[in-house]
């Protein structure tokens, strides 16, 4: 049997709603890789659209985990990161990178920060305006929309969009360091919804979609994320694994919605996970 692959998820952890470590840690755990983890903040449950949350960030205690695992002498195939919690965090989640950093690591940052042409409740202007700088150290970015009008330091532009300014605004980000960049979010037409990439090695973009469900679902920038990296570090290029993600993503969207689930409690992902692993060759 292959030894295991190890990556580092760097996020926020929310004890109701599925988002963050809660669907990070079993999505690519049932992709074969082994997650190590260090909490950017502990919340009751995410922010979106719930109220009376407790939140606490972890600043102080972010570096230890790297002092320790630094003594351990452990080695990741990959270093993702997402939610931070303070602007402090972004400096700390830099030297992270640059002190595990090998030829063979895959950073991923997902700046997680923003959606819809607004920050997130505990995010700073501060905190968004210094995010460009750890996408730098990136190998690949996933922003949205409202994140990738944010890292340019422009406007945000509402839906539908064009091919010409998607794939300019994918140029662009690429620009800030990351040689791949994935936006979400993109729609050319009311019926379908996706992800466009781009591979400045290459020069070429691509595209992956689904059938639009209606409603606005918590915690998908996370799953398809995670799911997206799942596809990467099992061999996968760029545009096949955009298309792994968007599949299983609308998935979880389409049971949840079938059931009847409150939009804003997650999505049903556990349920599509034994389909996922197939798709990854994982299962016998």
């Amino acid at each position: 049997m292959n030894k295991l692959k190890r990556i580092a998820a760097i996020h926020d952890i929310s004890g109701f709603g599925k988002c963050s470590l809660t669907v990070a840690l079993p999505i690519l755990s049932a992709a074969g890789i082994e997650v190590c983890a260090i909490p950017t903040a502990v919340l009751s449950s995410h922010t979106g659209d719930l109220t009376g949350f407790t939140y606490r960030e972890l600043t102080d205690d972010m570096p230890g985990f790297a002092k320790q695992w630094k003594q351990l002498d452990l080695h990741f195939e990959a270093l993702y990161s997402g939610f931070l919690g303070s602007y402090e965090q972004i400096s700390i989640v830099s030297e992270i990178f640059d002190t595990f950093k090998t030829e063979d690591t895959f950073i991923m940052v997902d700046p997680v920060m923003a959606d819809n042409g607004t920050l997130y409740q505990t995010i700073t202007p501060r905190m968004a305006d210094s995010m460009a700088n750890l996408c730098k150290k990136a190998d690949l970015i996933v922003p949205n929309f409202t994140e990738a009008a944010f890292l340019l330091g422009e406007k945000y532009h509402e839906g539908p969009y064009t091919r010409d300014y998607v794939e300019n605004l994918l140029r662009r980000l690429s620009r800030l360091g990351p040689r791949q960049v994935v936006i979400t979010g993109v729609w050319f037409s009311p019926e379908l919804v996706g992800t466009a990439g781009y591979c400045r090695d290459t020069d070429q973009v691509s595209y992956a979609f689904s059938q639009k469900i209606k409603g606005n679902y918590y915690g998908t920038g996370d799953v398809f994320a995670s799911a997206l990296l799942a596809g990467i570090l099992n061999g996968m290029k760029l545009d096949i694994a955009m298309q792994l993600a968007v599949d299983f993503t609308a998935g979880c969207i389409r049971r949840t919605r079938e059931a009847g689930t409150d939009a804003r409690f997650g999505v049903n992902f556990e349920a599509g996970l034994l389909k996922f692993m197939r798709e990854l060759g994982i299962t016998e």
